[in-house]
């Protein structure tokens, strides 16, 4: 990434639709301690799509919409390059996400979206 922060490679596309997010319930669940990352092998080419969701239970709109802004910095700034094209992302956020350092929560979402342990 250049000195200006922004990314180099292209942003993710967005799951937009209930169907698309429901869609890759049904692909591999990589769990942690801040989020849950769901992928589903679209088995195309094209471009990754992400989507984020913040479950009631973290706290009120105001909170819920600060871990996913947050988590949709991550991917842009850093994460993106991980995706894999072809690929389907749904990042279910948690309430850690607002407490850990920005350059950890980086570190480990790039991690998860790689599949590393």
């Amino acid at each position: 990434m250049p000195a200006s922060g922004k990314p180099v490679g292209p942003n993710p596309k967005r799951l937009l639709k209930r169907a698309e997010f429901l869609a890759v319930r049904r692909g591999e669940k990589r769990r942690g301690r801040l989020f849950l990352v769901e992928v589903l092998d679209r088995g195309d080419g094209l471009s990754p799509r992400v989507g984020y969701t913040v479950t009631k239970k973290v706290g009120n709109a105001v909170v819920r919409n600060r871990v996913r802004r947050r988590l949709r910095e991550a991917v842009r700034t850093h994460a993106a390059s991980d995706m894999a094209p072809g690929n389907d992302y749904v990042i279910v956020g948690r309430e850690d996400v607002l407490a850990i350092p920005f350059g950890q929560l980086k570190a480990e979402l790039s991690r998860r979206l790689r599949g590393t342990r």
